[in-house]
């Protein structure tokens, strides 16, 4: 069973036979694997129709559920790990999400794609217009991104709401890491993988 790489690389983060919710979990990969090989109990909230008849045909626990009502339905500590891959930059209260994240999970673990990125910076500056590349295709009038965020604004906010960051990986579009990104992670990296905590 192949991942996606970015969940390969989340799914290391997240212990054997733990409780896990994934957030915009789409068409189930994380869940499946992590219940298939890791023994894991979770359920995903996704709010496209195709995503859910998809992860019920794998056998994922799915809620529909749009990111933006809030997730006061869960109790506080419900879970281990709360999951939220690429969909940070797309809901309208960010900081709200992660709140609640680690108010029912003990752990959140977050990706994004990092706006401050060096080609995002030169696009800009070269032809005064919001970026459009393979890995963010969509333009300013139809994009699912509404919140830009870079690693310096995600540190930020974790440093006002008191959230200690345990881990960050910082990865090009094909999810490598280098020494350079990591020396300089606004400027060099492209995607941010972040496990925070309380």
């Amino acid at each position: 069973m192949n991942l996606r790489a970015d969940l390969q690389i989340i799914e290391k983060w997240i212990s054997p036979g733990s409780h896990v919710l994934d957030l915009g979990c789409g068409n189930g990969e994380l869940l499946h694997y992590l219940q298939s090989q890791k023994k894991v109990r979770g359920y995903g909230l996704e709010i496209d129709p195709d995503n859910i008849n998809t992860c019920i045909n794998k056998g994922v626990n799915v809620i529909e559920k749009n990111l933006d009502h809030g997730l006061d339905n869960f109790a506080d500590r419900s879970f281990d790990t709360v999951v939220m891959t690429q969909a940070l930059q797309a809901v309208h209260y960010p900081d709200r999400i992660l709140e609640d994240m680690l108010r029912i999970g003990r752990e959140a673990i977050l990706t994004f794609p990092n706006f401050g990125h060096w080609r995002c910076r030169l696009y800009l500056g070269m032809k005064g217009r919001m970026p459009v590349s393979e890995f963010m295709p969509y333009t300013w009038y139809n994009t699912p991104n509404i919140h830009f965020c870079t690693f310096k604004d995600f540190e930020n906010l974790c440093h006002e709401r008191s959230v200690k960051i345990l881990d960050r990986l910082v990865v090009d579009q094909t999810h490598q890491s280098s020494r350079l990104s990591a020396m300089w992670p606004n400027l060099l990296g492209e995607v941010a993988i972040y496990r925070v905590t309380r």
